[in-house]
């Protein structure tokens, strides 16, 4: 007897659809938990956010009360010597000998450099020689006077007698006349000698001047220093051939050695003279050295409207190089005490105003506070407008609001 299949779950489609209701029926109720608890973890995440935000306490940097404050005044300039000199002869000749080297240090008199002088010795030799003659003509002249006066002396007794015997007849006219002529002749022979001797006394005076020129001359060809010095440069060698006015050496007085600085106009009108300052050299970064402002001078750089100000040494370094690079912080001012903040956490900077947060018991709030000396390292002082009790924040962050809880990062105050 022939059995009778039995219908299969793929022949009936009925029973398929049914097996899928079943199969979503069992996933439904995974997927909702899922769901839920993303959604569940959503609401915990954004009232934590809510708490972190608005809520939390904000951590915040704040600054303290500063002590002995100095407010300085930046310029950059270059070592430089008010007293510099190119000195050279007065005369043209050839360079003989030199004393003198870059670097060293001469007191004032000190030979540096000589001439070949030969020629020079020469002219004055001649010129002793002519004052010799002159004296030997003045005492010839001299020798005169007396011949001159004897003979006057002589004729004018003559005379004398001759005019007494022709009172008395005893000679004649004729003799008495001779006898005068003679006496007026001896005369003018005295005033002939004495106008020689005049003559003698000024060719000495001229040879004196000639001499004293000579060996003025003769001393130009030595070159000595006009003070004590330090020589910057030597500019010509041995057996070199020089002009008259041609520079030999560069020299600098070592005690007139400062900085020349340069100071945006903007920052200059405080400063006076006598201010201290702290120098740094380029070569020196490290080390700051003691000054003060010797003079300001009464023209600014037009082009690029900055003010020039002399900076003198306190004591001069051991080594110096003219033209070096300079640093100079010139203290305008020192704050006994000082509250100050960053300019990074001001807000609303300008006309000495400007906004800042504060912690107020604990919370957050914001003060219109007025300003006073800036720092160089851009910090400003605070003068009014912050209560007794309030603490400045000093660095700016996300999530500062007014009433707004506040804590004090340890060791963030400054």
């Amino acid at each position: 007897m022939l059995e009778t299949p039995k219908p299969s779950v793929n022949d009936n489609p009925f029973s398929a659809r049914d097996a899928q209701d079943k199969a979503v029926n069992r996933k439904r109720p995974i997927t909702s938990r899922v769901v839920a608890a993303v959604i569940l973890l959503a609401i915990i995440g954004a009232g934590f956010g809510a708490w972190v935000m608005f809520l939390r306490p904000v951590e915040v940097q704040v600054a303290s009360t500063m002590q002995d404050v100095p407010v300085q005044v930046f310029g950059l300039g270059t070592v430089e010597a008010r007293v510099s000199s190119r000195i050279g002869f007065k005369v043209s000749g050839v360079v003989v000998a030199l004393h003198a080297d870059v670097g060293d240090h001469v007191d004032k008199g000190a030979v540096l450099a000589r001439l070949d002088d030969r020629e020079q010795n020469a002219q004055v030799a001649r010129a002793n020689a002519t004052v010799q003659q002159a004296e030997a003509n003045l005492q010839r002249a001299a020798a005169s006077v007396e011949k001159a006066q004897v003979n006057y002396a002589n004729a004018s007794n003559i005379n004398e007698r001759r005019q007494a015997q022709l009172r008395s007849s005893s000679t004649s006219v004729e003799v008495s006349e001779v006898a005068q002529a003679a006496h007026d002749a001896a005369r003018a022979d005295v005033n002939l000698a004495q106008s020689d001797v005049l003559v003698a006394r000024a060719n000495i005076g001229d040879a004196e001047a000639q001499r004293q020129l000579q060996s003025t001359i003769l001393d130009f060809f030595t070159l000595t220093a006009p003070y004590d010095a330090m020589v910057t440069a030597r500019l010509k060698e041995f057996g070199s051939a020089l002009g008259a006015g041609e520079p030999v050496f560069t020299l600098i007085d070592p005690e007139t050695v400062w900085v020349l600085a340069y100071v945006d106009e903007s920052k200059a009108g405080e400063i006076a003279v006598g201010e201290p300052v702290e120098i740094v050299l380029r070569s020196q970064p490290g080390r700051r050295i003691a000054g003060h402002v010797a003079r300001i001078q009464p023209e600014s750089d037009r082009i690029n409207e900055e003010r020039r100000v002399e900076i003198a040494f306190e004591t001069l370094p051991a080594d110096l190089y003219l033209g070096e690079q300079a640093e100079a912080y010139i203290t305008t001012v020192r704050l006994p005490q000082a509250l100050l903040a960053p300019e990074a956490a001001i807000l609303g900077l300008g006309n000495n105003q400007g906004i800042i947060w504060t912690v107020e018991d604990g919370h957050l709030q914001q003060r219109n506070v007025t300003l006073g000396h800036r720092l160089l390292d851009g910090r400003v002082e605070i003068v009014g407008g912050v209560p007794g009790q309030a603490l400045i924040v000093t660095a700016l962050r996300s999530g500062l609001r007014v009433d707004r809880a506040a804590k004090v990062a340890k060791g963030a105050s400054r």
